[in-house]
């Protein structure tokens, strides 16, 4: 087993403040960090109210229970998507069981099959989100404005020879999405998200 890097010292600061109780931190916390989270809950919902819900419910956790981040564990980014993507599931089963009870057309296989496929969208788009910025900008030529590997190098500037790096290495990394998203696992807390 690898020992695990020091926690950036951005992170650790952050969970020293919110147990002190300092307001400012977590305003700080959610300007950084609300539109992930936000994202996250709605690829895994697809409804707009439940991930501002989700959203609501991420923060005031934290704020309510700073000491459940551990900097030694990981990132607090890391953190926060494992925690809202282990709600926005938890809210996906309720209401998913709830329609299922009250009649609703599917099955429990559907659901659950409804909720690998959000782990799997939500760990995909937590990756992106998560990948260096060279590697992310080449996959975004190549997939939204559909451009070859020259076309992707002309735009960023870059020899074809590292554009197709980039590609290659940012598929590699998505890749993984699908590997490790067992059904209804989060993004591991203090892994390699």
């Amino acid at each position: 087993m690898t020992k695990r890097e020091a926690p950036p010292r951005w992170d650790r600061t952050m969970q020293q403040r919110l147990t002190r109780g300092e307001a400012a931190a977590l305003g700080e916390l959610y300007d950084r960090f609300a539109s992930l989270v936000h994202g996250l809950a709605h690829r895994v919902l697809k409804d707009e109210q439940a991930a501002d819900g989700i959203t609501r419910e991420v923060f005031a956790h934290v704020w309510e229970h700073p000491g459940t981040y551990d900097p030694r564990q990981g990132p607090l980014r890391t953190f926060l998507a494992s925690l809202t993507h282990r709600l926005a599931v938890q809210r996906l089963r309720a209401t998913g069981a709830a329609a299922l009870a009250d009649g609703g057309p599917g099955t429990t296989e559907e659901l659950e099959s409804k909720v690998r496929h959000a782990a799997v969208a939500a760990r995909a788009d937590y990756i992106v989100q998560s990948m260096p910025t060279p590697l992310r900008l080449a996959l975004e030529l190549a997939y939204f404005q559909r451009h070859d590997y020259r076309q992707t190098a002309a735009d960023l500037g870059v020899t074809e020879d590292e554009a197709r790096r980039r590609l290659r290495l940012g598929l590699q990394l998505l890749s993984t999405a699908h590997d490790t998203a067992a059904p209804g696992a989060p993004p591991e807390y203090g892994g390699a998200a």
